[in-house]
Order: structure tokens, then sequence, then C-alpha cells
């Protein structure tokens, strides 16, 4: 059983260079803020940039990259890796 610290440490692993598939596959409560995000990026971002790293992503749709690591970061505090 893995424990909310051991989460946070987990969930703050997820960095510049992973791509969207390697977080979302990992980290499934990431969908949601990714679904969020689409709005910003004006097009949905799992359907259209899955094999993209978070920096390509945020270069691509002129998005704030730092904001976007936390919010994903943030989303997996109460969740288990592949939850």
């Amino acid at each position: 059983m893995t424990d909310k610290s051991e989460n946070s440490s987990l969930i703050s692993a997820i960095e510049p260079g992973m791509t969207v598939l390697d977080i979302v596959s990992t980290y499934s409560a990431t969908q949601e803020v990714f679904k969020r995000w689409d709005d910003r990026a004006g097009e949905c971002i799992c359907c259209n940039a899955l094999f993209e790293s978070l920096d390509a992503v945020a270069e691509k749709y002129n998005l704030d990259l730092a904001a976007l690591i936390q919010d994903l970061r943030n989303a997996g505090d109460n969740a288990k890796p592949g939850a």
C-alpha cells in the first residue's frame, strides 16, 4: 500500500520531458487536468499531443509550462499511480 507522502514524491517526478502518454498512463487522475487545459490549448491535448513531451505541448499551445506541471502534480497528490 502506498501512503500519501510516497504518492507526493512519485507525482513530483513529473518532468517537462515526459510525454502526455507517460503521465496519463502512470497517473490516471491527470487526465482531468489535461481536459481542463484543453480550452486553453484550443483542442484536446490527449487526442492531438499524446506522444509529445510537456515542454513541446506548452510550446505548441503557448501554455504556462510551470503552471501545467503544478496542476498535474496537484492532481496526483491524492491518487496512486495507475489509479
